[in-house]
């Protein structure tokens, strides 16, 4: 059953073998339950986060780094490659960077939608469709 589901991460352009074994455990990914997408990406680290104390509240919103590290590094690279072969991801990206945004933000936003991607295929268990 972790093999199937293995296949099914892998069809998302940019992810292979070792990230998808490390994705299934870090999320600790257990065959029938549902998984929060939101929940886990706030565990990954990858949630924005406003800082902000006394009177310094415009300062600008980053990513909360806490949580599981192991995760958010198994999925830059990832993300790196996807930029290069998956057609979505790198229109997002671009699309962040036209708006004003930093490389870095906009590749961690990468980063988080690929996390979002694969957590909707392992809840709906079918493959990515990149329709």
């Amino acid at each position: 059953m972790l093999k199937h589901r293995v296949k099914l991460l892998k069809s998302i352009k940019g992810i292979g073998d070792r990230t998808a074994w490390q994705i299934l455990s870090e999320l600790h990914a257990e065959d029938g339950k549902s998984i929060n997408s939101r929940a886990q990406i706030a565990h990954a680290g990858l949630a924005p986060r406003q800082f902000q104390s006394g009177s310094s509240v415009n300062g600008r919103p980053r990513i909360c780094k806490t949580g599981n590290h192991r995760l958010r590094k198994a999925l830059y690279m990832p993300a790196m490659s996807a930029l290069r072969f998956n057609h979505q991801l790198s229109e997002f990206y671009h699309r962040l960077l036209s708006k004003g945004k930093l490389k870095m933000v906009a590749l961690v936003a990468v980063m988080r939608k690929m996390l979002v991607l694969a957590i909707g295929i392992l809840n709906n268990n079918a493959p990515f469709d990149e329709n």
